[in-house]
């Protein structure tokens, strides 16, 4: 196998999900430009990935896997729970939104 080119170095690092691409995500939902479907789908699939940036690893792996889990009634997603994931990650919700 080919050793990785720096290009194909920065395309895989851009493909990592960061503290900006989740409260991106979530901003989108809150402002009601996907649906909450589309919301839970994309946080299933970056759970799947399992590729997280190292920089607040812990939390986005957290906020992503609670936003994975809205879709259940149980669990529901609440303003609330949107600014305290922002919180989390370093965001404030206000900035964000």
């Amino acid at each position: 196998m080919a050793p990785l080119t720096e290009t194909r170095k920065s395309q895989i690092k851009a493909m990592q999900c960061t503290r900006e691409a989740v409260a991106h995500k979530l901003a989108a939902y809150l402002h009601h430009e996907i649906p909450l479907d589309d919301l839970v789908a994309w946080a299933n699939a970056a759970m799947a990935e399992d590729d997280f940036a190292e920089a607040y690893y812990d939390a986005i792996r957290d906020a992503v896997a609670r936003l994975g889990l809205t879709d259940v009634q149980t669990f529901g997603l609440t303003w609330e729970d949107c600014a305290s994931i922002l919180t989390q990650l370093g965001c404030d919700a206000r900035e964000v939104l």
